[in-house]
């Protein structure tokens, strides 16, 4: 209701949008970088990779990524053509020995090869699993020796950080991270994602600007998505909400366990639990009004977002313990 009242600039040129700047700021402790905002991780994902790679480049992700299986091609699309080059490893996350392959088989010399430009990484991964901030900065060191940037596609970034107690500066930009597409739509904003370019990257933020224009991602009442910002960081509220939803998922989780025939996939380190249900375990869960689904490799997901409260928990476990 602020954010609607009185005269504002348009595209972000509006004093909610420069409040953010100085929340990013002390959020990310530094004044090193350009930020813009979107309303979907999808645009901001395809944006920030646009001025990261070329078309005739690639980009090194895992093959289970959310720009991989979930984006119907906008990365590619927005780049222009780049290649997803996909990398194994447990649970999403990248395996050391399949990036050092991959890097060591880039070739730019060579005319027929696509060679690899940037790094991608997600966090948290589409298992759920979490990258410490130490791993980031490891990863991110390989890439930068090869001569790639280092992308973190962060739209579950701050469970990542409740479940790994780091610092966002810690995990992005000082872990070696070039450019950050920055959730905080899963963490309760309405739709909100931030694109920031941290040092040298700032260089593209023209370009940047001019692709976001030319895709239709640049809203001209900017101050929409920037007061959802506001409201997520002023406080902190942001990390506060996720490791709500944190603490929700290990209980979750620690409930459906305890039945004969339950197992975890994956390791609960957000707000997903990756679990072998059995069919009859799942079918009441269903039929109790549960809304969950298969995933690739024979488990389930479920989510607990912000609002998953004690009384859902409660429901789950007294489902769970009626007698069939």
């Amino acid at each position: 209701m602020s954010a609607n009242t009185g005269s504002e600039g348009s595209y972000g040129n509006d004093s909610v949008t420069a409040r953010v700047r100085g929340l990013l700021e002390a959020t990310f402790e530094t004044e090193d970088f350009d930020f813009w905002m979107c309303a979907s991780g999808t645009a901001s994902n395809a944006l920030a990779l646009s001025v990261m790679c070329s078309p005739t480049g690639a980009i090194l992700c895992h093959e289970e990524a959310h720009i991989e299986r979930d984006e119907r091609g906008a990365p590619e699309f927005f780049t222009g053509g780049a290649k997803l080059q996909l990398l194994t490893g447990t649970g999403a996350k990248i395996e050391e020995a399949a990036l050092r392959n991959a890097l060591g088989r880039i070739d730019r010399s060579f005319v027929h090869e696509t060679p690899a430009e940037t790094l991608s990484l997600t966090n948290l991964t589409e298992c759920g699993m979490a990258y410490d901030a130490s791993e980031i900065r490891h990863y991110a060191a390989l890439a930068h020796e090869a001569a790639l940037s280092v992308h973190l596609d962060g739209a579950r970034i701050a469970n990542a950080l409740a479940s790994t107690n780091s610092s966002p500066a810690d995990m992005t930009w000082r872990a070696g991270v070039d450019v950050l597409t920055f959730g905080l739509t899963k963490t309760g904003a309405i739709g909100c994602e931030i694109i920031l370019l941290f040092g040298d990257m700032r260089a593209k933020f023209d370009e940047l600007k001019a692709l976001a224009k030319r895709s239709g991602h640049m809203p001209p009442k900017m101050r929409f998505i920037a007061a959802q910002a506001e409201a997520m960081l002023e406080s902190n509220l942001w990390l506060e909400l996720a490791e709500q939803a944190n603490t929700t998922a290990t209980q979750l989780a620690n409930i459906l366990c305890a039945h004969e025939g339950v197992s975890l996939a994956y390791p609960v380190q957000g707000n997903e639990v990756f679990v072998h249900l059995p069919d009859a375990i799942a079918k009441k869960l269903l039929d109790a009004g549960s809304k969950f689904y298969p995933w690739p490799g024979g488990s389930h997901r479920l989510v607990c977002s912000w609002v998953t409260g004690q009384d859902e928990l409660d429901v789950v476990r007294s489902v769970l313990n009626a007698s069939t």
